[in-house]
């Protein structure tokens, strides 16, 4: 999948780019006590404390105690750890259980959308990147399939099931904007009204 990184320029996603194994008679020049794990929690860290726009390679190595350079043995660009580092975040996401522990799909709906809030509040660089780039890294994968799990249990179907994944995720990746601006109680307000009328849909169709 192709997306732009900067204006006149595509560029492949991180996570369906390969990965070439480094030369072996250079694998003992790499940096020792760096990985891509490191890099990508320490990348976390300086856009919670810096923002996305203050954000560069040459901040992030100096935190590191290395070299810019070193930080390219482990990712082929700037725009593939800012990658690595929104799936990072989503992985704070814990998923609603399949089942719900006795709970119905709209209050794990419910759980699983103010959990998705807090993620962008706490990380105010997720939105714009969930944006900019395809955002199709494992957790990011893994928590469409528990939105497509709680979808399933409403009993909808067709264009009623595509409708309602449709207003789901627009209205949280909408919230990106204006997480810090609204409280918390309009938030949810809004959120029940949005089941609600998922709720509707689905009982008339049971009707």
């Amino acid at each position: 999948m192709a997306t732009a990184a900067d204006p006149g320029e595509t560029r492949i996603s991180v996570w369906l780019a390969a990965r070439p194994a480094a030369p072996a008679r250079r694998r003992s020049e790499a940096p020792s006590g760096l990985d891509r794990e490191r890099i990508t929690a320490a990348t976390v860290r300086l856009l919670d404390a810096d923002g996305l726009a203050r954000f560069s390679m040459r901040r992030l190595a100096a935190g590191l105690g290395v070299t810019a350079m070193s930080l390219y043995w482990y990712v082929e660009t700037k725009q593939d750890l800012l990658e690595l580092a929104l799936d990072s975040a989503l992985g704070e996401l814990r998923p609603p259980p399949v089942e719900g522990g006795g709970a119905g799909w709209p209050a794990r709906l419910q759980a699983l959308a103010r959990g998705y809030r807090r993620v962008l509040a706490d990380h105010p660089w997720v939105a714009p990147l969930t944006a900019a780039f395809p955002n199709i890294g494992p957790h990011a994968r893994a928590f469409d399939a528990a939105l497509q799990r709680l979808l399933d249990a409403t009993g909808l179907a067709d264009g009623a099931r595509t409708g309602a994944h449709l207003a789901v995720s627009q209205f949280l990746h909408g919230c990106g904007s204006t997480v810090r601006r609204a409280p918390e109680g309009d938030f949810c307000l809004a959120l029940d009204v949005l089941i609600a009328g998922i709720e509707a849909k689905a009982s008339a169709r049971t009707a």
